[in-house]
């Protein structure tokens, strides 16, 4: 059984002068990152696939180094397009966050509305998913838009009590065959083979 795993990136160095899809990793996002691409579950991978901001790129180059293959970026997995409003403060984002779950049929405060961004990752998961090459598949992205592929994976409306736990480098897994959610979101250090 061919496993999918969705990774969001780990802690990233926080700019309020740079656009957040520039964003890199923080030192303690790297080590985590760095840590992680020991992990033996990871050995059966064989796409390791990732958005195109440079926070994600950055945690698949460290896994896809490890593993000894390229990875594949695909642009129109990024995080939901907040460019409307920019750098938030940490309460204001959140508060925002909130919004954009709870009303996924609405741009809040002009953000890409839910349903538009679950439509987009689901389409890119998909188009992945039907080469049907052997192996594991790790995508590495991004906590919005993971939790709503993780809502359509798992058959759940689209809200914000299925997001990720804070902090990212969290990872949630499904069966390629069936689509079927072997674990939710957990911390990349909890996962075991």
């Amino acid at each position: 059984m061919s496993i999918v795993r969705y990774l969001t990136h780990p802690q990233v160095q926080i700019d309020p002068d740079v656009p957040v899809p520039q964003w890199g990793l923080s030192p303690i996002g790297r080590a985590r990152t760095e840590a992680l691409a020991q992990a033996s579950w990871l050995a059966r991978t064989t796409q390791v696939i990732s958005s195109g901001e440079r926070k994600a790129i950055e945690t698949a180059e460290i896994i896809a180094i490890r593993l000894g293959i390229m990875i594949e970026i695909r642009e129109a997995m990024h995080e939901n397009d907040r460019s409307a409003t920019g750098f938030l403060k940490p309460a204001e984002f959140e508060q925002v966050a909130d919004q954009f779950f709870a009303e996924p049929h609405l741009s809040v405060r002009g953000w890409e509305r839910a349903i538009d961004a679950q439509a987009r990752i689901v389409r890119e998961a998909e188009a992945v998913l039907a080469r049907n090459r052997p192996g594991d598949i790790l995508f590495v992205g991004h906590g919005g838009v993971g939790t709503l592929l993780f809502c359509h994976t798992a058959g759940c409306p689209i809200d914000r009590v299925h997001d990720q736990p804070a902090g990212g480098g969290n990872l949630f897994a499904f069966a390629r065959d069936g689509r079927q959610v072997v674990h939710g979101w957990r911390r990349m250090e909890e996962v075991a083979a």
